[in-house]
């Protein structure tokens, strides 16, 4: 079995007191469960500008604890709770990490709670709930619990979830995804953050019962009131304005998650042509997938991203019947084990990102059985090719003639090439080439949404290119 890595994050402002206890319990709390489960532990510890003697007993410990792995970072300026642990997410080499604070709130022999979904595979992001009640709390001060049920409740409705304990120091995630996607609070307001930005991931939540021994303000708690209008605050901003992804081109993804109409557009024109076991090549985050999966066939969805894998398997985690598996069909040696597997390959909006497309083509035809139908969608219009392409990662947009060219160069027998989505052409023109936008506006896409009725009724009349062909190649008996 191969080992599981874990980051334990702790950001220290001015622990010197409980600090030594907090490490030594992370050692020793969950120990019998790191070794059962091969579960190897870095620690990367921020001191966060401290003026007491946290760093100086951090460094004693590790001395102490010379088997350990611990990273320590010291930052000569209070960049407040969330950018402490922002620094330390950043250096995680790590399947999952754990934010530990540094005093002596959460027991760190809970850990095994929080890791169990994790490693099971049945989680993305496990929350240490403190108001779940079949384990025994310290109760909150009464200010203190109205402020945490409230800042609950509007993250929950940000989030869409309902649960019970948003703003708890004691989280679980896997690394890429936290790390994956853009944070930008310095202060408390960093845990609603977190699970919105989550939750619009469809990563897959789990709460689970934590011990819990709450301090007071005279024993140390540092939540002030201003942390709670900046908590507000950050949910607001997050909800409505921030980007679900770093990367923009797969933010442009999620952006075209939203267009509802247009997707069942596209879905509508290709599904009287999916036939059979199907094998859609770069399905991204299922845009399309839960659309042509419904037809009751053998269904078989790949990406050669993990984080669209995982996005995906949370999407489609109620359908046992579409089977979600990693493959990149540009690499030939891993052509072989679906070869002649499908009798409909689907690949929209992929090969362009291909710089050998021919290769990718030729990969198609060796994955369909004889009679077998590749549908290829891509973008057409090489005077279009701009800014959005580029932030797409495109290679080429194509000419009829010359996705004509090479599918049948590929061996295919090409039966049609379909126009589809002139509607879009001019502002992709303006966007792209004239304005040179970095991403696609959310109010022009709900607006061209809201007219897919129209544009569906007026697109063949329009008298401009389409933005897209759909090659339909045959593979002959």
């Amino acid at each position: 079995m191969s080992r599981v890595r874990l980051s334990i994050l702790i950001a220290v402002y001015n622990e010197a007191n409980s600090i030594k206890t907090v490490l030594e319990r992370v050692l020793t709390g969950p120990a019998s469960y790191f070794q059962a489960e091969q579960i190897a532990v870095e620690l990367i510890v921020v001191d966060n500008g401290s003026r007491d003697r946290s760093h100086d007993v951090v460094e004693e410990f590790s001395r102490a604890h010379s088997e350990v792995s611990l990273r320590l970072i010291r930052l000569a300026e209070n960049v407040g709770k969330g950018g402490a642990i922002r620094i330390a997410l950043a250096q995680a080499k790590s399947d999952f990490s754990i934010i530990q604070d540094a005093d002596l709130e959460y027991d760190p022999a809970d850990y095994p709670k929080l890791l169990k979904p994790l490693v099971a595979g049945e989680a993305d992001v496990v929350l240490g709930s403190r108001f779940m009640n079949d384990l025994e709390r310290r109760p909150l001060g009464f200010w203190q619990a109205v402020v945490n049920r409230s800042i609950s409740m509007v993250a929950g409705m940000a989030a869409g979830l309902a649960l019970s304990d948003v703003e708890t120091g004691f989280k679980a995630f896997r690394t890429s995804l936290a790390q994956s996607v853009p944070l930008r609070s310095d202060q408390f307001g960093l845990d609603p953050e977190l699970i919105i930005q989550f939750a619009k991931r469809h990563a897959r939540f789990i709460e689970v019962p934590i011990t819990y021994r709450g301090r007071t303000s005279e024993q140390g708690k540092k939540i002030r009131a201003w942390d709670t209008l900046d908590a507000f605050g950050t949910i607001l901003g997050t909800w409505l304005f921030s980007a679900a992804y770093k990367d923009p081109g797969t933010n442009i993804l999620a952006t075209m998650s939203t267009a509802k109409r247009f997707n069942r557009w596209m879905a509508d024109t290709i599904t009287p042509f999916v036939k059979g076991d199907v094998l859609e090549l770069g399905a991204g985050i299922g845009n399309l997938t839960v659309l042509l999966s419904k037809g009751g066939h053998h269904y078989v969805a790949t990406d050669t991203d993990q984080e669209h894998l995982f996005e995906l398997r949370s999407r489609l985690e109620y359908r046992p019947d579409i089977e979600i598996v990693p493959f990149d069909f540009s690499v030939v040696k891993e052509v072989e084990r679906f070869r002649q597997s499908a009798d409909t390959v689907v690949c929209l909006n992929v090969l362009e990102h291909i710089q050998e497309d021919w290769a990718a083509l030729a990969s198609i035809h060796c994955c369909l059985r004889p009679g077998g139908t590749a549908i290829v969608l891509v973008p057409q219009g090489p005077e279009l090719f701009g800014s959005i392409d580029e932030i797409l990662e495109h290679k080429r947009r194509y000419t009829r003639e010359e996705l004509l060219e090479k599918m049948s160069a590929a061996g295919f027998r090409v039966e049609q090439i379909i126009d589809f989505n002139r509607a879009t052409r001019p502002g992709w023109y303006l966007n792209s080439r004239v304005l040179r936008k970095q991403t696609i506006s959310r109010m022009q896409l709900r607006i061209f949404d809201l007219l897919v009725p129209l544009w569906r009724r007026v697109d063949d009349k329009l008298p401009w290119p389409a933005n897209s062909l759909i090659a339909l190649g045959v593979v002959d008996r």
